[in-house]
C-alpha cells in the first residue's frame, strides 16, 4: 500500500475535537521551523488538506500526495522530483503510514540540496497515544499506524547524513474524543515537557542535509630544488703547447 493511501481517513480524523487539537499545535511548530528557511524550492508530503507551508517565504511551495488537494501526484516511494533541488521537506506524519519509511526518508535525503532542511512530525509509540494503539482497535486513522520510535528515527536521519539540529515532543494529553475531557487534561500540556519530556504523543524533528567536503592529498614534494647539471666543454684541438695552458685555466688568449 503507498504511504499516501490513507489520505481521506486523516482528513475526517483531523475534523474531530482529537485531531484539531494535535492539529492546533501542530501547526504552530510548522509555522515556526519553516519561517526561516529561504530557497527556491519547498515540498510538503501528504496532508494535502493542510497548509503546513503557509509561513514559508520560499517562492514555490507544491504539497505532494496521490490524493487531495495536491500540486503534485506521486508516490513518495519515487518521487519525480530532481536530486539535489529541494530547499524544504515537510513530512507530517507520512513515515508511520508506510511500508518502507527508510525508502521514503531516502528519497527525501536525495531531492535535498546539501545544507537544505527537513521537518518530521511522528506519533510516538512510547506515549499514551501509543498505549491507545497497542491495547485497541487498528482499524482507523492514526490508531492503524506502525509509530516509529524517536531512537529509531535518529538512526535512520544518520545513515543519510541528515545531521538532527531540533526537536521538541508535544500532545501529553490522553486520546479523548470529546472537547470537554480534553479540556479538563489541558494541564499536563503544560508540564509534560517537565515532568515526562519522553512521553509526548508526537515529536518533531529537524534536520539537516550535510554533505561532507572532499580532501586533496597532495604528495610531499621536496622543497629543496634539483641542483644544476654541468655541461662538460666540448673537446678543443690545440695548435700550440701555450694553448692547452689557456684552455685549462680559463684565461683568454692574446695574440
Amino acid at each position: 500500500m503507498p504511504a499516501n493511501s490513507h489520505w481521506s481517513d486523516a482528513s475526517d480524523w483531523f475534523a474531530t475535537p482529537l485531531g484539531r487539537y494535535l492539529l492546533e499545535r501542530e501547526q504552530a511548530y510548522f509555522d515556526k521551523a519553516v519561517a526561516d528557511v529561504f530557497g527556491y524550492n519547498a515540498f510538503q508530503l501528504g496532508l494535502t488538506g493542510i497548509d503546513l507551508l503557509r509561513s514559508s517565504r520560499i517562492p514555490l511551495r507544491c504539497r505532494v500526495d496521490l490524493n487531495g488537494a495536491a500540486g503534485l501526484r506521486a508516490d513518495f516511494r519515487d518521487l519525480p522530483i530532481a536530486s539535489n533541488s529541494a530547499d524544504l521537506v515537510v513530512l507530517p506524519h507520512v513515515l508511520e503510514f508506510s511500508e518502507n519509511p527508510h525508502q521514503i526518508l531516502r528519497e527525501v535525503a536525495r531531492v535535498l540540496l546539501p545544507e537544505a532542511q527537513v521537518a518530521i512530525a511522528c506519533f510516538n509509540p512510547w506515549s499514551l497515544w501509543g498505549f491507545r494503539r497497542t491495547f485497541g482497535s487498528k482499524r482507523r486513522y492514526p490508531w492503524n499506524g506502525r509509530f516509529i520510535t524517536l531512537p529509531r528515527l535518529k538512526d535512520w536521519c544518520a545513515l543519510l547524513s541528515l545531521e538532527i539540529t531540533a526537536g521538541q515532543m508535544g500532545c501529553y494529553v490522553p486520546p479523548c474524543s470529546t472537547e470537554k475531557w480534553l479540556g479538563r487534561f489541558a494541564f499536563m500540556d503544560a508540564a509534560g515537557d517537565r515532568w515526562w519530556p519522553i512521553a509526548g504523543s508526537v515529536f518533531f524533528l529537524q534536520a539537516v542535509k550535510r554533505v561532507r567536503g572532499m580532501r586533496l592529498i597532495m604528495p610531499r614534494w621536496s622543497e629543496r630544488l634539483a641542483p644544476n647539471k654541468s655541461l662538460a666543454p666540448a673537446p678543443k684541438k690545440v695548435q700550440q703547447p701555450e694553448d692547452a695552458v689557456v684552455a685549462r685555466n680559463g684565461v683568454a688568449h692574446e695574440p
